[in-house]
């Protein structure tokens, strides 16, 4: 797992590209409204929660990038009647996103993502061995950036492996986040 990290911030810092000169890097922050999908979900509703990193975006061609991400990504979900039961999960994401310019600074993108779970807390409480440490996803968005570098984006990642990691449990659940951020590219 520490080889795919390496690798993945290795990617993002745009060591896979010769040509430096057309590399952006940069920022983005945002808010994901998060939950958990599959068996024995009807009780529970979405949480709101942040996502902040850093991205690079290497062209590839005139309406092409590649753009990989490394993000914290704040996820969860809360029981229904609850008052407050929230169970925060939060990620380390590493999103591969291909990106496709509609027309000028318009883009659709989509890819894979892979995700460390670095904690998870149901309150106070330690719930991080009731989930699987790697969760694997793949994204679809939208986005627009303007000259100045200034960017905006909506993204929706559904969950593709089973993330439940109970004991004698069958149930299979599946991460969901709808996330809308800002960012700047630097240079």
């Amino acid at each position: 797992m520490k080889k795919i990290l390496v690798l993945a911030v290795l990617t993002v810092l745009g060591f896979t590209n010769a040509n430096a000169q057309k590399i952006k890097f940069g920022a983005k922050l945002g808010i994901n409204i998060s939950n958990i999908t599959g068996d024995n979900t009807s009780s529970l509703e979405p949480v709101s929660a942040f996502n902040f990193g850093l991205v690079t975006e290497i062209p590839i061609a005139k309406k092409f990038s590649f753009q990989p991400e490394l993000m914290l990504s704040g996820q969860g979900y809360s029981f229904k009647g609850s008052d407050g039961n929230i169970v925060g999960l939060n990620y380390l994401n590493v999103p591969l996103m291909a990106k496709y310019y509609v027309t000028k600074g318009l883009s659709l993108e989509a890819g894979p993502q892979i995700g460390y779970l670095l904690s998870a807390k149901n309150e106070s409480t330690n719930v991080k061995d009731t989930f699987k440490k790697v969760d694997l996803a793949a994204n679809l968005g939208i986005g627009y950036k303007l000259e100045n570098g200034l960017n905006f984006g909506a993204r929706y990642n559904f969950g593709l492996s089973n993330i439940n990691n109970l004991d004698n449990s069958s149930n299979k659940n599946r991460n969901e986040v709808f996330q809308i951020s800002v960012g700047y590219f630097f240079f």
